[in-house]
């Protein structure tokens, strides 16, 4: 059969690429952040990073109210609420801690998540090696311990947990950036509570046209590429990836806010590195159904 004019094959990324370039980009969107928070506090960033970003997402896509069913309004509002809390959570965090820090903590979400999820024994070694990492950048046993910050970082550790279980369901049901569209304005509304507050009487067009830049960092661009990545592949080593983070955290924390990892923190990167390294072989998502396979108009956002 001749072969049809102008067909032509667009690569797909793997999963795991997907999942690291979001966290390059949360990383950055976090460190970038901070000068904003010193301005209009951590949630009024909060709230303004994803108010900009449900815009963006609302003005390149259609949200596909339609197809909503009854038993998705949950998931969602789910979602886009515990988007709110773990962003609110972190930025607070970070107020208080070093990135890195704040990052590990955090991670913990995810590792319990890859844990709990785990039918392979042996899979459990990536988690614990992950943890000893974690354990080796917190450095719980130093006398500077901020209990506020920690309990923060704890808090969206809780809420990062609870994103990747609903972000996977989520993404299940609607394609491309549709979820994205109907989740992120939640989040917006939810941080409003808290974040108009304290944004109040700080709100300039520097700091708004500020808090564009970074939601492409944070959420669009990550939030857009890890619903692509846990499509497509199991929420074990998706969350063990996720050990990247605090290795990504300290060394922007380094690069951009002169944040000095000691020796021991240095030990802790290379283990969570090699901890998500590891973790990303054979975590390919089983499909359920094989016309949930990104296609190449579900990538278009992401190049």
């Amino acid at each position: 059969m001749p072969k049809q004019q102008g067909s032509f094959n667009v690569p797909v990324p793997p999963p795991w690429g997907l999942a690291v370039t979001a966290i390059l980009s949360v990383q950055l969107g976090s460190a970038l952040s901070v000068n904003m928070i010193e301005t209009v506090g951590p949630a009024g960033t909060a709230w303004l990073r994803l108010s900009m970003g449900a815009i963006i997402l609302l003005a390149i896509g259609r949200p596909p109210l339609r197809s909503i069913r009854r038993a998705d309004v949950l998931p969602l509002l789910g979602l886009g609420i515990t988007t709110g809390v773990m962003t609110v959570g972190f930025l607070a965090a970070v107020e208080h801690i070093d990135l890195g820090t704040a990052v590990a903590i955090e991670f913990l979400g995810p590792l319990t998540v890859a844990a709990v999820r785990s039918h392979n024994r042996k899979a459990l070694a990536w988690p614990a090696l992950a943890l000893a990492g974690v354990v080796l950048l917190t450095q719980p046993w130093q006398g500077d311990f901020n209990p506020v910050g920690v309990a923060w970082a704890a808090l969206a550790a809780v809420g990062w947990g609870f994103y990747i279980l609903l972000t996977q369901r989520i993404g299940d049901r609607f394609t491309g950036i549709g979820a994205l569209t109907l989740t992120v304005p939640i989040a917006a509304v939810a941080a409003a509570a808290v974040g108009i507050p304290q944004a109040a009487g700080h709100l300039s067009l520097d700091i708004l046209a500020a808090a564009a830049g970074l939601a492409i960092l944070l959420p669009v661009l990550p939030f857009a590429l890890e619903m692509l990545a846990l499509r497509r592949m199991t929420p074990t080593a998706f969350g063990t990836l996720m050990a990247l983070e605090p290795a990504v955290g300290v060394l922007l924390g380094l690069l951009i806010l002169n944040q000095q990892p000691s020796a021991i923190q240095v030990a802790g990167i290379l283990l969570v590195v090699l901890a998500g390294t590891a973790a990303q072989r054979g975590g390919r998502r089983r499909q359920a159904h094989p016309e949930q396979n990104p296609s190449p108009a579900d990538l278009d956002f992401v190049g």
